[in-house]
């Protein structure tokens, strides 16, 4: 994706990851908005960057909504990294007793409900997007190594196009279909569903998937762009990053 121009917001972005993605994203002449609850580190790092911040409770709809105006009245808004998050230790059972359900209700708060709420508003402010003159689009990237396993394309199927079936091993920066968005996602094919000591029905254990879309050589290398290249061996023809790893991995050359 062309970084250069864009909005980008980075939710616990003032310090550890966040603040290197939204390092990241300055250097590549992106416009970084910074959501965070710590307010004076917050607001150093958006002054260093260009950016802007915003104090925000990801788990808050009002915070949430505050985030994404301020970003849509930057720019146009092409992504949310989600890296606002909390990782109290402590046991189940320790010599003080039980784990408080305060605690572990206040984890579930912020890393699962403010994670969706910070998605699900994003996702509605860049469904209003007019398409990129450059037509970019982007791609599935697998982080794991691995087989595909059907709950795991399933799971991602309904994103984009599929390029593998069931049962094809996979390794973090191979791409294994299309993104319907512009956007490069990165994804666990990999992934098993949790079982469970009892069924509902032996149809939740049934996975049907649209087959998968199969390119030739030629196709493989009219899809790719300057960051993928098409690897190929006697049995098979794969898509790949340049960059395998997702951490390592720069956005698209401008």
């Amino acid at each position: 994706m062309d970084i250069a121009g864009k909005v980008f917001i980075v939710t616990g972005g003032a310090s550890g990851l966040g603040e290197g993605t939204a390092r990241m994203l300055a250097s590549n002449a992106g416009k970084v908005i910074i959501a965070d609850l710590q307010v004076d580190r917050g607001e150093a790092v958006a002054k260093e960057l260009g950016g802007r911040f915003v104090k925000c409770d990801v788990s808050q709809e009002a915070d949430g909504q505050a985030v994404i105006a301020a970003a849509t009245a930057a720019g146009k808004l092409m992504g949310l990294v989600n890296c606002a998050g909390i990782a109290p230790a402590a046991k189940t059972v320790g010599k003080e007793g039980a784990h408080a359900l305060s605690l572990f209700s206040k984890v579930v708060t912020v890393n699962l409900i403010g994670s969706f709420n910070m998605i699900r508003l994003a996702a509605e402010a860049m469904c209003r997007n007019a398409p990129e003159p450059t037509g970019e689009r982007g791609v599935l990237i697998s982080t794991a190594s691995g087989r595909a396993v059907p709950y795991g394309l399933w799971y991602i199927e309904e994103r984009g196009q599929l390029f593998i079936p069931p049962g094809v091993d996979v390794y973090e920066g191979m791409i294994i279909g299309e993104n319907a968005r512009a956007n490069d996602l990165d994804v666990n094919v990999t992934k098993e569903k949790k079982q469970t000591n009892m069924r509902a029905s032996t149809a939740d254990e049934a996975v049907r998937l649209i087959p998968p879309r199969k390119l030739g050589l030629e196709q493989a290398i009219e899809f790719i762009n300057d960051d993928e290249l098409v690897e190929v061996t006697p049995n098979h023809i794969r898509l790949r990053k340049r960059i395998l790893s997702a951490n390592m991995r720069p956005k698209r050359a401008e």
